[in-house]
């Protein structure tokens, strides 16, 4: 549930508390959002499955934002376009466990044990 609330309130932040980042730190922006949303989806799929751990969350969140910036940051140096590889790897995660939320809900509201595939 913490999740949420910290993406819907980040949301009503953005909505109501408009800020335009240069063009320039686009992509590192870009790539430390797509992480932070993978952990969201994740700490709400670890949730449904009562295995949230607020530690594992916060750490998770901000490491891993900080990671992409810092090798978004690193291909600019280098000429190198690095921040496609964690735009894929957090890409896929987040697709990942958007399907597992969805079958863990499918498997709540239809009350059968043969949605989630192990």
């Amino acid at each position: 549930m913490i999740p949420v609330l910290g993406l819907i309130a980040g949301i009503l932040i953005g909505i109501f508390i408009p800020y335009n980042i240069s063009y320039q730190y686009s992509n590192y922006v870009a790539v430390a959002i797509l992480a932070a949303l993978d952990s969201v989806f994740g700490g709400m799929a670890a949730t449904l499955q009562g295995k949230f751990n607020i530690k594992v969350f916060l750490s998770g969140f901000f490491g891993n934002a900080l990671l992409a910036a810092g090798l978004a940051y690193i291909g600019d140096q280098l000429g190198i376009q690095i921040y496609l590889a964690a735009i894929f790897a957090f890409g896929n995660r987040l697709f990942l466990n958007f399907a597992l939320i969805r079958r863990i809900v499918l498997n709540k509201y239809f009350k059968k044990d043969n949605i989630i595939e192990k």
